[in-house]
Formats: structure tokens, sequence, C-alpha cells
């Protein structure tokens, strides 16, 4: 059964039709309106409905499935595929910002050990010799569906690290706790397509989009506390940025 939607239209309004029906959809996605898998009324019946033309749905849902926030199935007709995670960019955990975003953060360990740092991450973190790592790969779910993969390493001299907690707390929470105070990080935003491991793993199809990060993390002393390389589904996450002129 599909849905009827509720979408205000200003003719008077500079903003063209098509892109107005575009933000009212993508707004009942985002709050929560219309949930995943959601089959949408077909667009003469909106069309008709709001009273616009059929080539002004169809292009408001072009937008939104290029997007990636409705998909059109055959036999089926438009579905929403996912509410994105946005994130903004800035020193936060993943797992605060989806206590934050009201997400329902879960954790599943996949592995762990307490290793001396193979020579890269020794690098990385500008390690003194004695001190090894904790490493780590977690699969970071949001409303019970699977959204991030993360693989960490985590200097062993400031912080002591155990399965049990790394299931209980975001990683950010426990450093937190241990006295750390984050300053700055470096960080490399990418894409990838999914293998056949990341794909299983975050349920999505194999060389489907994936969007990447790794982040050095630095606290008030100078020290570079811990490093990751994440991938999260490209369909359901995104980074936001406010870019200003110098």
């Amino acid at each position: 059964m599909s849905t009827p939607l509720s979408i205000k239209i200003d003719r008077s309004s500079p903003i063209p039709l098509y892109h107005q029906v575009a933000q009212g959809i993508e707004g009942a996605i985002r709050d929560g309106s219309l949930a995943s898998g959601t089959r949408l009324e077909n667009e003469i019946e909106l069309a008709q409905r709001l009273r616009l033309s059929r080539p002004t749905i169809r292009k408001a849902m072009d937008d939104l499935v290029q997007s990636g926030l409705l998909v059109r199935k055959r036999g089926v007709g438009t579905q929403v595929v996912s509410s994105q995670i946005r994130r903004h960019l800035e020193l936060s955990s993943l797992n605060d910002d989806l206590e934050r975003a009201g997400k329902k953060p879960s954790t599943t360990l996949l592995s762990f050990e307490h290793i001396p740092a193979p020579e890269q991450i020794q690098e990385l973190l500008s390690l003194p010799k004695d001190v090894s790592v904790y490493h780590f790969t977690r699969l970071r779910s949001a409303g019970g569906s699977p959204l991030a993969l993360m693989e960490n390493w985590v200097r062993d001299d400031i912080v002591e690290l155990d399965e049990k907690s790394l299931r209980a707390h975001g990683l950010y929470e426990l450093l937190r706790d241990a006295g750390v105070n984050f300053r700055l990080a470096q960080q490399r935003i990418g894409a990838t397509t999914a293998d056949d491991i990341q794909a299983k793993a975050l349920d999505a199809e194999a060389g489907s989009a994936l969007v990447t990060m790794q982040r050095t993390a630095v606290d008030d002393t100078g020290r570079n506390v811990e490093t990751g390389s994440h991938v999260y589904r490209a369909d359901a996450y995104s980074f936001e940025m406010t870019l200003v002129q110098r």
C-alpha cells in the first residue's frame, strides 16, 4: 500500500516547483515520517493531488533517486531507501553523533588484539618503541541497520581497553573517561566500492558505494592518541561541512 504525501506548495515562491516537492519528500524522510521501505504513491496520483504536471513530479523523484533517498523497483514502484545519517565535520565520534541524533547506536566487536605497533601505525601515532597498541574492528549499526565498519589502533600507555568496554561504549567516550582531552585531528575523506567482506558486514551489495574516512586524533598535550580507518554505507551516511572564504 502506498503512502500519500502531505507537501505544501507555494506557487508564489522563486523556488522551482519540482524542488519544493523534492524538499517536502526529503524532509519527511529525514524526520522519520517516511520510514525505510515505504512505498510512495505513483507520479500520476501525486501530480493530480498537488495540481502539478507529471514532468514536475518526475523531476523531483529523479533528483531524490540520484541522491540515494529513493529507489524505483519494477512491479513495486518508488520506495524510500533510508534516512541518511548526516554528520558534521567536527572532532566527535560516530557513537556520540548517533546518540545525539536519536539513532540508537549498537556495536558488534569483530576482532580485538593487544600487539606491538606495526611500523606504519608506529609512524602515524609517533610512538615510543616500548608502547604497544590495541587493534580492533567494530561494526556500528544505527537503529538495527549496519552503517559503518571501523578499524582502529589506540596507544596503550594512556588507556586500558578490553572487549567488554568496547562493546558497551564508544571509543571516544572511553578515552575521555581516561583523561584524554582531544584537541584536533587529521582527517581524510574519500570513496570506494565494497568488497565481498565489507558488503557482507554492511548488508550491502558487493561493488556498492562506500564513504571512507581515515583519521588520526591528537590530544591537548600533542600526543597522537588513536588512528582509524572507517567505511560507511554511502546510501545511509554523508558528511556535512561549512566553507568560508579567506
